[in-house]
């Protein structure tokens, strides 16, 4: 494995050359159970650095968010519940649209996408502590390099050209699983700020 000087550098160039990167985070040859342990072990760092900010830095906003927020093993399963259903929607989904994706290729370029998002996390808590009109910024710079990096990765891996079809895919699997997740939960009974279905 990398060392971390290397990990940081490849992060960089994730933004200018996410094609690039995601060829060389598949050229990684380690058995499948290691590729789960190296999701795991960013979902478990990713957890630690959001819960640093909020113990730290905002505190109050997260009570007023819910003890969701204020307990790590909560969020950590519901972070790793929610990598690794991308993991099989990067992987199914693009097969079925004819990508040639492995599963195992999705699993570590999910944990390195989250990985490159945790960096950005890290950078936004210490602009908390300075100057919190940039941290904002940076948030909405985080939402916008998350699709950016989501495309392209799905692109390479899967051997799309196209790099709008392949935006316009996650959009739409996007928006119909957040509807099935609604459906679901108002069927059982669960009510879904925002969501109502009248017949």
């Amino acid at each position: 494995m990398p060392d971390l000087k290397t990990l940081l550098g490849q992060v960089w160039s994730s933004i200018a050359r996410p094609r690039d990167v995601a060829r060389w985070v598949m050229s990684f040859d380690m058995p499948l159970r290691h590729r789960w342990e190296v999701l795991l072990l960013v979902v478990v760092l990713s957890v630690i650095a959001a819960h640093v900010s909020i113990v730290y830095i905002a505190r109050a906003q997260a009570f007023v968010m819910g003890e969701l927020v204020l307990n790590p093993w909560t969020t950590g399963l519901l972070q790793l519940t929610v990598l690794v259903a991308a993991v099989f929607a990067v992987q199914v989904i693009g097969r079925a649209m004819g990508g040639q994706g492995r599963l195992q290729d999705a699993i570590l370029l999910v944990a390195w996408l989250q990985f490159c998002l945790l960096c950005l996390q890290v950078v936004q808590t210490l602009f908390l502590m300075v100057m919190p009109p940039i941290a904002g910024l940076i948030g909405i710079a985080g939402f916008v390099l998350f699709f950016w990096l989501l495309s392209n990765f799905v692109a390479e891996m899967h051997g799309f050209r196209s790099l709008g079809l392949v935006f316009a895919m996650i959009i739409v699997s996007l928006l119909s699983i957040i509807f099935a997740l609604s459906l679901i939960l108002t069927l059982l009974g669960f009510a879904v700020p925002g969501a109502s279905f009248d017949v």
